[in-house]
């Protein structure tokens, strides 16, 4: 059984189309991009899969249950987490408190535990800081814990929305676009964190990305929709030798 199934996938805005009869299957363990030009329809498959829409039409099976139009809240206690094109942190709450908050899915005590402060209620408070402060620890921002996101460089702060997204123990990563504004220092770092999260977690990584060098160098094979509609599936190096891509989007001599 597959971990991520979609079949026939369509999204329609009023008149607009934006997907048409996307479909897709996603393993475990594996490290897989999703490409194409502006307005191919990559973030709104996203939107969709992670509960911010609901398709038009199409099916979404995830770790054998259909989840056509669940809410995002439940998506993710399901095991899904994503991160967002443009970064989308707490900037009023320290570091810690964001990686906090997205283990409270996870909290299992009720609204009078927390009123009384009970011995259930101490436990699983201190669960949720000892798996934040690990999270960042491992994700090298533990010297950052205290700071507000706004206050940080635009690469730190999309490696805290990495890290918030990995608190959750997700089984699949969406990423959107995670080098997006990043300068070419920080898109080596960035490679090297996604290869290190997808060896050290265990665990599916779908991504959309437009920086070839990123794809290219950490996916196992390729999408590439335009148009709302798939126009190639393969390896990288496939892809990268793909006539109908290089014309959709790559352009010759791109790669």
């Amino acid at each position: 059984m597959s971990l991520l199934e979609i079949t026939g996938l369509t999204q329609r805005f009023g008149g607009l189309q934006a997907l048409s009869n996307f479909s897709f299957r996603m393993e475990e363990r594996e490290l897989v991009g999703l490409i194409g030009p502006n307005g191919a329809g990559k973030t709104t498959v996203f939107n969709i899969v992670s509960g911010f829409y609901k398709a038009t039409e199409g099916t979404i099976v995830f770790d054998g249950r259909r989840i056509n139009g669940l809410k995002p809240h439940r998506v993710t206690a399901m095991g899904m987490a994503r991160t967002f094109q443009n970064i989308r942190l707490w900037n009023d709450l320290t570091v810690l408190d964001n990686i906090r908050l997205a283990r409270y899915a996870w909290l299992g005590y009720g609204f009078w535990s927390a009123v009384l402060r009970t011995k259930r209620y101490r436990q699983a408070e201190k669960a949720v800081e000892t798996k934040a402060c690990d999270v960042l620890e491992m994700m090298e921002l533990a010297e950052y814990a205290g700071e507000f996101p706004k206050n940080l460089p635009y690469g730190l702060q999309r490696r805290v929305e990495l890290a918030r997204a990995l608190a959750g123990n997700p089984r699949l990563l969406l990423l959107d676009e995670p080098a997006a504004g990043l300068n070419s220092a920080d898109v080596e770092g960035l490679i090297r964190h996604i290869r290190w999260i997808y060896d050290e977690f265990k665990i599916s990584i779908w991504m959309i990305e437009h920086q070839m060098k990123v794809v290219m160098s950490l996916c196992q094979r390729l999408a590439v929709i335009d148009f709302g509609c798939t126009i190639a599936e393969g390896t990288p190096e496939e892809i990268r030798r793909n006539p109908e891509v290089i014309r959709a989007y790559l352009g010759d001599g791109a790669l």
